[in-house]
Order: C-alpha cells, then structure tokens, then sequence
C-alpha cells in the first residue's frame, strides 16, 4: 500500500505550482504601506506590505529597484504591481515587486523632497557657501546641450550685453540616461581652467527632461566648483536641486547671461553719468575757489598791499642800520689789536738779533777757513811722503840698476820649475819687452845657493 504522507518539501512545490499556474497571481496591482524596510549592499530592496487587515512580504531585486526614482522608506503608501509566489525555503508566500510607485504625490516629487532635505541638512544649500561673482567676468563657460534655444539665448546675450568676455561651450548631454555623467563631466573639466563664472542650464521640459539636474552627483560637482556658478534650468516656474545648490539661480538661460555680465549699455551710461559728475563737481569747485579769490583780493591786506609789507621794511632797515654800526666797532677794534700786536713786536727787536747771527756766521767761516788751510798743508805734506816712498819700492827703479822681469803667460817667472825647454818669455826692461824662447832650464844646485 502506497505511503499516505507526502514530505513537506513534495507540499511545497505543489503549493507553489498552484500559484504559479493560477493567471491571476502572475501580475497583481497592490496597494499598501512599506513596513520593515531594508536596503541591502546589492540593491535588493526587502519590505512587508500592510494594511489595517493583513501582512504580506515582498522583496523586490535590484534590477528593478534602480526604475524607483525615490527611497523607499517605513510608512509610505505605495503602488506596486508584480507577482506572488511560493518561497520554498520557508514555506511563505511572498510578493515579487517588479515596479514601485508613491500613492498620490508621485515619484518624482518624493525623490526631490528626501534629496533636498538630504542635501539641506549636509549644509549644501547654506548661504555661507555661495561664491562671489566677478564684476568683469574675463572667460565664462558654458555647460548645456551644443543644439537649441537655451545656447543660442545665452551666447547671444553675452556677446550683445558683454563682447569683451570669452565665452566657451562644454557641450553637454542635459537629458537621458547619461545626462548627469556628462554634467559632470563636463563641471569637473570646466573647473580645471581659468573661468571666471560658469553658466549650468538647458531650455525647458518635462520634469523627466530635468531629472539630471535633480541628481545627487550633479548638486555635489556644483557645489564643488571652485568657480562661481549660475543655474539656467527650465523655465521661472521649474526648480531643480541644481538651483538650491547653485551660488546664483537665474529663471531662465537669458536671465543667467544677463547676471553673469554687466551691459555694455549701462555701463557706458554710468561712465557718462560719472563724467558729468566730475564736470559738475569740478565747476562748482571753480566757482567756489573764484569766489573765494575775488574776497581775498578785495579784502584790506590785498587792496593796500604796501601798507601789508611796510612794516617788515621798518625792520630791514633798523636791521642794516644796526649791522653797520656793529661793523664800524668791530674794525676799530681789530685796528686797535693791530697796533697792540705792532708794538709788543718792536719792543722785542727781532732786527738785532738777526745782525748779531749775520756777526756769528762770519767769525765762524774764517775759522772754518783757516781749519781748512792747514788741513790741506798737513795732507800735501803726507801724500809727498807716501809718493817718495812709493817711488823707491817701485820695480823700475830697480830696473834702472840693469835688472828685468820675465813673464810667462802673463805670469812673472819667480823660480826655474815655472819654465821648461822651448816655453816663449817676456822679459819686461826698463825701456821695453823681449820675447824669448827657452833653450835650457839650469837650476841652482843647493850648495850654490
């Protein structure tokens, strides 16, 4: 006999086969409230939907979370169209969400407001941080789609209002899928030149058209740019998050153009303006120095101006009067200095002094004299004696009595081992030299002499 008793796996799959063949099961709309709500790492999105009666869990995976432009939170009425089955694992049937939708303010309202209040509380929209504009914007860049209105409004008015600023377009893909990567892209790469201002926009839409500008990575790329930034979206009636946190808001591109750079218009009127004020200043000022000319040269000093300098000529002249006489005492009394000076001179008698020395100098020089004369009479006397002496040790006084000198190379022959056989002499007289040649050297033996 066949076992009655079926294995609570075997139950489970029947169950969940009578689901999935029952058609209306297979797409289900349900409205209830989030309840449990968990976002995991992956994407999934893991909740319980609710109402006053009844609890029903639900997991919806993340390929279809990322369609959810809000964040689903506990408590919120939403609208969820999918699918119920079986989960084996634990026996439950759950729902499987395949879209999700707000109940009554709409999903793309819902994304905006818990952005928003996200952004506002990390201080994004905090006027402490909105950066200041230039007054003459040198280089304005310009972030927005290459084609349309909203380029041709804002190039049009800088250039009519501002020519002298250089304008530069970073075309930009401003709707779609990958409009906010390109926005910023485009902010990023904006930034890393010398722009002054930058300008952030497109023309109006639908408030899909201007999602990008509602993305969280775009509102952060603005509000790290190092440069000034006006936002240009939609029309006057649209705000984006890109306009909280934006340092400028402008209703429309136009109007973003016109707040980037002063008129041309306007400023030549206010140069004019400022002109006719220096004019007018500068007359007034004339005026004003004229009048004050015209009192003082018809006032008492200026209308009699001997009378203004006739004192101080009172004054030169004692002051000349009083200079003379001082000089007159002071030259008398040099002269009588003079003449005290001349006197104590004479009393010392310098001219007599100077003869006495004239007196001295002669006395001296004939004793100098005199010392001289017998000097030199003592000194011929001696030379006298030395020559008489000289003259009787001279060899040619000793020639005179028949003797000779003899020579060799120059040399004076004083004994026979100087000279040899056939050496040439000179033998020096009295009255000249002979030359000779040595026929033989006879020494003087030792017991002749």
């Amino acid at each position: 006999m066949a076992d009655p008793y079926l294995s609570v796996k075997a139950l489970t799959k029947y169950i969940k086969k009578k689901f999935d063949a029952d058609p209306h099961l297979r797409d289900v709309y349900v409205k209830g409230e989030l309840s449990n709500v968990k976002i995991h790492t992956s994407g999934h999105i893991y909740f319980t939907l609710k109402d006053n009666a009844a609890r029903l869990p639900a997991v919806m995976f993340s390929a279809n979370a990322k369609s959810v432009k809000f964040r689903p939170e506990s408590g919120m009425t939403v609208l969820i169209r999918g699918d119920v089955t079986v989960y084996e694992a634990s026996g439950q049937y759950q729902l499987y969400a395949q879209s999700m939708q707000a109940d009554g303010i709409g999903d793309y309202y819902l994304a905006f407001e818990q952005l928003k209040e996200k952004l506002q509380k990390e201080g994004l929209f905090s006027p402490a941080h909105k950066k200041t504009f230039p007054r003459f914007p040198k280089k304005i860049a310009v972030i927005t789609a290459q084609t349309g209105a909203a380029v041709r409004d804002i190039i049009i008015t800088l250039n009519r209002r501002y020519p002298l600023a250089k304008v530069v377009l970073y075309p930009t893909l401003v709707q779609g899928t990958g409009a906010a990567p390109s926005i910023v892209k485009s902010i990023q790469a904006a930034n890393q030149s010398d722009y002054d201002v930058m300008i952030v926009g497109r023309g109006g839409g639908s408030i899909e058209d201007l999602w990008a500008f509602n993305e969280e990575s775009v509102a952060r790329a603005i509000f790290a740019s190092r440069i000034p930034v006006i936002s240009a979206i939609g029309h006057e009636t649209d705000t984006t998050i890109a306009d909280f946190v934006s340092d400028l808001r402008a209703a429309t591109p136009t109007a973003a153009a016109e707040l980037a750079v002063p008129s041309k218009t306007e400023l030549l009127d206010r140069v004019l303006n400022y002109r006719a004020g220096m004019y007018r200043t500068i007359a007034n000022s004339l005026a004003k120095e004229k009048a004050a000319l015209g009192r003082l040269t018809s006032s008492f000093p200026l209308a009699y101006p001997d009378r203004l300098y006739r004192p101080f000529i009172e004054r030169v002249e004692r002051a000349t009067d009083s200079l003379q006489r001082e000089a007159l005492q002071q030259l008398r009394r040099s002269k009588e200095r003079h003449a005290s000076v001349d006197s104590q001179l004479q009393s010392k008698a310098p001219l007599k002094r100077i003869k006495q020395s004239e007196l001295d100098i002669d006395q001296l020089a004939k004793r100098l004299d005199q010392l001289m004369e017998v000097h030199l009479k003592n000194s011929s006397h001696q030379l006298s004696a030395a020559m008489r002496t000289l003259d009787a040790l001279s060899p040619l006084k000793v020639m005179d009595r028949g003797y000779s000198i003899p020579y060799k190379d120059g040399a004076v022959v004083k004994s026979t081992v100087q000279v040899a056989r056939g050496d040439k002499l000179e033998i020096a007289l009295k009255d000249g030299t002979v030359k000779a040649s040595v026929e033989d050297v006879i020494p003087t033996s030792k017991g002749d002499s």
